[in-house]
């Protein structure tokens, strides 16, 4: 790899003298025009200056200006969502846990309503539901359930939807305070 070369004085002088040689034909059309010319390329030139500065240096601030707003109120209202789950997490935490019998109790009712769709194992602190064609509100209604009732949360889920609103599959539920 080349470094490039410092700036020196004769090195500089070079390059201004080279931009000059560059220059030259553009000077000598300049002077070639009218007066009236000349007014005409200088107001088009500061156009299109007044242009570019438009385009690349103002009217993406001016953008990014109209839509802070709206991205501060998305992510206000992402935060205020958080700290409610974090609300509710702290207060499930906070709920005593319920005894196993109990618990198993309270999911075996809760299946007795989802009817011939749905079958459940007990396995010491786990269960095991199995699904044949359950409809999802009555299944969101066990889940919610079995939350609240038996403070069971679901550890592993293998649902299939078979058609719309109705699903097959398993889900196994840890029971007690293992947290």
């Amino acid at each position: 790899m080349s470094t490039p070369a410092p700036a020196t004085p004769s090195n500089a002088s070079d390059r201004l003298a080279k931009l000059r040689t560059a220059l030259q034909p553009l000077v000598l059309a300049w002077g070639r025009l009218a007066q009236r010319e000349r007014r005409m390329v200088t107001l088009g030139a500061w156009g299109l200056g007044a242009l570019l500065l438009w385009a690349l240096g103002l009217a993406p601030a001016w953008r990014t200006l109209n839509t802070t707003p709206a991205l501060r109120d998305a992510a206000d209202a992402q935060a205020q969502q958080m700290q409610a789950l974090a609300r509710e997490a702290t207060a499930l935490r906070a709920v005593a846990p319920v005894p196993l019998p109990q618990a198993q109790q309270a999911l075996t009712t809760a299946t007795a309503r989802l009817g011939s769709a749905a079958k459940l194992s007990l396995q010491g602190d786990r269960a095991l539901l199995t699904l044949k064609g359950a409809d999802s509100e009555q299944l969101a209604a066990w889940l919610g359930e079995a939350r609240a009732g038996a403070r069971a949360r679901v550890v592993e889920a293998s649902l299939n939807q078979t058609s719309p609103g109705r699903y097959d599959g398993s889900l196994t539920l840890a029971l007690g305070a293992g947290r």
